[in-house]
């Protein structure tokens, strides 16, 4: 017998301008199966979904749902037709509970019983193999709790056709695990479920097909079980990629930072590094390890003078050659990029905190050199650092002159994330700076750390990826609730201890 088509899209196109975001792209989604959407950043994965979902409306093509053509003009539509998108931010109020947002902007639905909500949220629950608190406030949950209640919402509305974007992103191997049978239960229950990631092993482990899209058109699309990560990624970039991460031996490595019982305090009183201490050695990466909010961003901002610290904190920089140690905590992040401390901060805002909309590429290069009068003088340097960050990561773009505002979210990333590397500081600290992009360029920041640590820098990478931070790191410093909670070997350690420890299922001893 064969599988009920669920979804048909047939040669969908969308322009933004003279921009081409799709050209006549073709998708099927059958029911009972997971289809993985792969693709570079900018190949139009995300236009794809929003049109699906109703954020978009295709300026051509025809949508299919059960077979009869249906005309998505708003997300309401596509509610109304069973489709519901769990986006990769999740769209939750923070003090309301659970079973509140599950039920939020629902048409007469304000009026329900609590106690019948409630009851109707367990049953999708049991039905499922979720584990929620429908009574319980959002500002009390986890990471994986708020996507759960994002995943129950669309549920409740009645999808049976569900969008997931980077469902992954934050979560800990053994959430993650948990997410996976979720998702194969809703599977056997007869939903149709597209996954977004770059995350390619989780595609081989999940998915039942794959399509790919490259530069806004249908590659193909293949069967899971056929399929490798070379032959994937393969697909995606249209060449044979090396998917080898070096990891090069320490030569010589010296303390390059010293971070002495640090500890932190957030505006609502609540401490969020609690006494942590570690050694950052020059020709190493030291990988940093935790659940979304276990102080990975208060870690970095500290380090480069953005949050106070508390009394007893210290942290020492250790200049190379015959200049003393300097104490950082109470030094203005000037003071501290004067003494060859530069942090590469890589936030979700990337607008917002990393670089300026309006300005364009060569102008955000000029950012981090402000100080430096010759940048005013001659526009040549932040110019010509601009064409090589976008020669060497491969950014889409119509020139250097162009807005960044106007770049996709992961241009925007690279052009943030290679600016940063190419100050080529004693210390480098980067946050995430690999989430959002693709294998093909995940791959040369990769390239672009190795190459800063044979320089003898001390690298500090924050990761979400336990498989790269076991291959490409040193050694692996583990957060859970503002504490450390072991210092690894990377080249010992497993997936399975450090989402333990992660957790804080597991703890005690450290390895160095």
């Amino acid at each position: 017998m064969n599988p009920e088509i669920a979804i048909e899209m047939r040669d969908i196109t969308k322009t933004f301008g003279n921009v081409v975001a799709n050209n006549k792209v073709c998708l099927d989604v059958y029911r009972g199966e997971i289809l993985a959407l792969l693709g570079e950043n900018g190949s139009g994965k995300t236009t794809l979904m929003n049109m699906l979902s109703g954020i978009y409306y295709p300026d051509s093509g025809q949508i299919f749902i059960d077979g009869k053509e249906v005309t998505i003009r708003s997300p309401k539509d596509a509610i109304e037709l069973g489709i519901g998108m769990v986006h990769q931010h999740f769209k939750l109020v923070d003090n309301l509970t659970a079973a509140e947002n599950i039920i939020l902007g629902l048409k007469g639905k304000g009026r329900l019983n609590r106690k019948k909500v409630a009851e109707e949220v367990l049953e999708i629950s049991r039905k499922y193999g979720f584990d929620i608190n429908p009574n319980k406030k959002i500002y009390d949950m986890s990471v994986s709790e708020k996507q759960t209640v994002e995943i129950i919402k669309v549920l409740y509305r009645g999808a049976n056709i569900l969008i997931l974007d980077e469902p992954t992103a934050v979560l800990t191997v053994q959430e993650t695990e948990k997410l996976f049978d979720i998702l194969r239960a809703m599977k056997k229950d007869g939903k149709a479920i597209i996954i977004i990631t770059h995350k390619l092993n989780e595609v081989l482990a999940l998915s039942d097909r794959v399509t790919v899209l490259r530069k806004g058109e249908t590659v193909g699309t293949v069967l899971t079980r056929d399929a490798t990560v070379m032959s994937l990624t393969e697909m995606m970039v249209g060449r044979a990629v090396s998917l080898n991460i070096e990891r090069p031996e320490p030569v010589n490595p010296q303390p390059r930072l010293i971070v002495n019982k640090i500890s932190c305090v957030n505006k609502d009183g609540v401490k969020v590094l609690d006494n942590v201490s570690f050694i950052a050695y020059s020709g190493e990466i030291l990988g940093i390890a935790g659940i979304s909010g276990s102080g990975q961003k208060e870690l970095l901002e500290s380090i480069a003078g953005l949050v106070p610290l508390s009394p007893g904190s210290s942290i020492t920089y250790y200049p190379e050659g015959p200049d003393k140690p300097v104490e950082l905590v109470g030094k203005r992040p000037l003071e501290i990029r004067k003494l060859g401390v530069a942090l590469s901060f890589v936030p979700e805002d990337r607008l917002g905190m990393g670089l300026v909309g309006s300005m364009d590429l060569a102008d955000n290069m000029m950012l981090r050199s402000y100080a430096e009068d010759r940048f005013f003088t001659n526009r040549k340097g932040p110019r010509h650092l601009a064409e090589e960050v976008v020669r060497q990561l491969h950014v889409v773009t119509p020139s250097v002159s162009t807005p960044v505002s106007r770049l996709s979210g992961g241009n925007v990333q690279k052009v943030l994330v290679g600016r940063e590397i190419s100050l080529a500081p004693k210390v480098l600290m980067t946050a995430y700076a690999v989430r959002g992009l693709d294998i093909n360029t995940s791959y040369t920041i990769y390239g672009l750390l190795n190459e800063q640590k044979k320089n003898g820098v001390a690298v500090i990478y924050v990761g979400e990826d336990l498989d790269v931070l076991l291959q490409l790191c040193d050694r692996i410093l583990v957060l859970c609730s503002g504490r450390v909670n072991g210092i690894l070997d990377a080249r010992t350690a497993t997936r399975e201890e450090i989402g333990l420890r992660m957790t804080g299922a597991k703890g005690g001893e450290h390895h160095e």
